[in-house]
This record gives C-alpha cells, sequence and structure tokens, in this order.
C-alpha cells in the first residue's frame, strides 16, 4: 500500500496573499503522504525561476526529499511541477517530459523504489485551453507509451479540466483509471474537480479523497488530493 498526493501551491501565496512556504509545508505534513506530486512550485518571473518552496526547508521540517528537476541553481520544479518522496526511498530514472503549448508548460517523471516495489510516478499541469490538454495528454501517453520497460504508473496534477468525463479524460481513461477524488477547487469553496489521479491497471485505489482543514483552506487556492494505492500482484 502507498500513499500518494498532489497539491498545486499557487507558489505559496495563500489566501490571504501572503507568500508562507512554511504554511505550506505543514499542509504537507497533514496530508502524510508517501510520494507528492506538486504544481506552481517555482516562481513565474526572474531569471532563476527560483523554487516558492526551499529544499533546506523541506529537508529540515518534512519527511521528504524532493526529486530535483530545475535547469537553474535556485529551481526545484520544470514548469512548476516537482515531486516530494520519502527520504527512504530510491529514486531511480528521473526526467523532463515537454509538452506541446502556446504557454509554458511540462511534466516530470521519477520512478521510485517503494514498499519493494517500483512506482513511476508522473507530476503534470495541463494547460487552460481545452484543445491543447487534449495535445498534453496524447503527447504524455505517447511518451509513456515508447519507454522500453511498462511499470505501475501513477499520474498525479492539476488538469484543468472543468468538465466531468470529456476532454482528456477521454485520452487518459483509455488505458488507465481517473481517479476524481473530488471537488478541489476553489479552496474556500470547492465546486470543481481539477485535480486528478490517475493510475495504469498494475494499481488498485483503495480509497482517494480532498484533504480539507483550516490550514489547507488558506495555504493555496486549490486543496491538496490523495489517493490510497494498491499494487496488483506481480504476475
Amino acid at each position: 500500500m502507498i500513499r500518494v498526493a498532489s497539491y498545486n501551491i499557487r507558489k505559496s501565496v495563500g489566501q490571504d496573499w501572503r507568500r508562507d512556504p512554511d504554511r505550506v509545508l505543514e499542509v504537507l505534513a497533514e496530508i502524510d503522504a508517501d510520494i507528492v506530486a506538486l504544481q506552481e512550485v517555482d516562481r513565474r518571473f526572474g531569471s532563476s525561476r527560483a523554487s516558492s518552496l526551499s529544499p533546506h526547508a523541506i529537508d529540515e521540517q518534512t519527511p521528504y526529499k524532493p526529486v530535483i528537476f530545475g535547469i537553474r541553481p535556485e529551481s526545484l520544479g520544470w514548469h512548476g511541477n516537482a515531486i516530494l518522496v520519502r527520504k527512504n526511498f530510491e529514486v531511480g530514472r528521473h526526467c523532463r517530459i515537454e509538452l506541446p503549448c502556446l504557454e509554458p508548460r511540462g511534466a516530470v517523471l521519477a520512478d521510485i523504489a517503494a514498499e519493494g516495489r517500483t512506482l513511476r510516478v508522473v507530476a503534470m499541469h495541463l494547460g487552460l485551453m481545452k484543445h491543447w490538454r487534449q495535445r498534453q495528454a496524447r503527447a504524455l501517453l505517447d511518451y509513456l507509451e515508447s519507454l522500453e520497460e511498462g511499470m505501475p504508473t501513477v499520474m498525479l496534477g492539476d488538469l484543468n479540466e472543468w468538465s466531468t468525463t470529456g476532454g482528456c479524460f477521454e485520452q487518459f481513461a483509455r488505458h488507465h483509471h481517473v481517479v476524481d477524488p473530488g471537488p478541489s477547487f476553489h479552496a474556500k469553496r470547492p465546486f470543481v474537480s481539477l485535480d486528478r489521479i490517475i493510475t495504469s491497471p498494475h494499481l488498485q485505489t483503495e480509497a482517494a479523497g480532498v484533504h480539507i482543514s483550516p490550514k489547507a483552506r488558506i495555504a493555496s487556492d486549490h486543496l491538496p488530493v490523495w489517493a490510497r494505492l494498491r499494487f496488483e500482484p506481480a504476475a
């Protein structure tokens, strides 16, 4: 069994418009997941695209270590996407994935050795326009299919999909299971499920939900989503 989560932290800017990374780290502690996909980690402006979460603070205040994808020294993620894993987990292949877009978009991938098995994790943040979301979903799935070895895979992130079944979900649902943990946006009064968890057939979703707490309601404009996954028995 492994617990995963996804959280759009809006560059650590809360509902009170204060940038408070410590508050985000406190919400992560509340979730207590084994692997966390983050969106909007890096600041949009400035040549360094510096992370709003300090790797030092992550190390000191949480049980996690970041998978480093940034191409700049102060950047934690890639187009704002990042993956945190428990410190005792081993990180294998990890890479950045380019996605077709009009606006800067991408995804990141890491193979994580956990619970005696290896889990492929993809963190993503898809575009605002339906046409581009569909193209991005197809490009991501094509990339996964191109890898020489298949393995249990979970894709997590802010899909920006306001429909319930159409759009990019049609692409993902062909060979994967799209988990709807529940409405996660807007944090003060959630009414739409923008944040999703998508699993390969190698995984069973035992439970899923939205993390709601006083801190989570103010730390970002999204609420975190989580799922508890079980590996299917090895063949």
